[in-house]
């Protein structure tokens, strides 16, 4: 089973820029196919204002992002399936750049921080919840797509 999936990305000189001075927007559009468009840039970490939006969505928060999307996605599911009611889950993730081996960086680890509310008459335990966060890691595709180390917060590595 494959499955091809699409993003547009869009990016145009503004009149004004020469561009050869390395001094151009690195402001562009990410398009996807359910019609939403997203106004992404280079972090203002790496590329300084004005030449670069901090109201946009940049490649490293958007990687983080996907990742956590991945895990909650993915432990919804399970936890559905053990039929837990699960009313809530926020998560502050967090994605940490550092040099690689070369020198060159790279995230190398995100921390996932969820909050997650269960109702009902069936409450999880402790271990169960760590269970669940262990294989939703295992069966999330973002997370078997990467060599970043992922660690849920709180949930012993296995």
């Amino acid at each position: 089973m494959s499955h091809v999936y699409t993003a547009h990305v869009r990016w145009m000189r503004g009149e004004d820029e020469a561009f050869s001075d390395n001094r151009y927007s690195r402001a562009h559009r990410w398009s996807f196919d359910g019609g939403i468009e997203v106004i992404a840039s280079a972090s203002p970490l790496v590329v300084p204002l004005p030449l670069s939006r901090e109201d946009a969505v940049d490649p490293e928060e958007a990687f983080v992002a996907a990742v956590s999307s991945c895990h909650m996605l993915t432990f919804l599911g399970i936890a559905a399936k053990k039929r837990f009611v699960v009313d809530a889950y926020e998560d502050k993730a967090q994605g940490l750049m550092t040099p690689n081996e070369k020198g060159k960086l790279f995230i190398s680890r995100i921390i996932l921080d969820p909050v997650i509310a269960f109702s009902g008459e069936r409450l999880p335990t402790p271990e169960q919840i760590a269970d669940m966060h262990h294989l939703a890691h295992k069966e999330c595709f973002i997370a078997n797509s990467v060599l970043t180390d992922v660690v849920v917060a709180g949930v012993p590595s296995h």
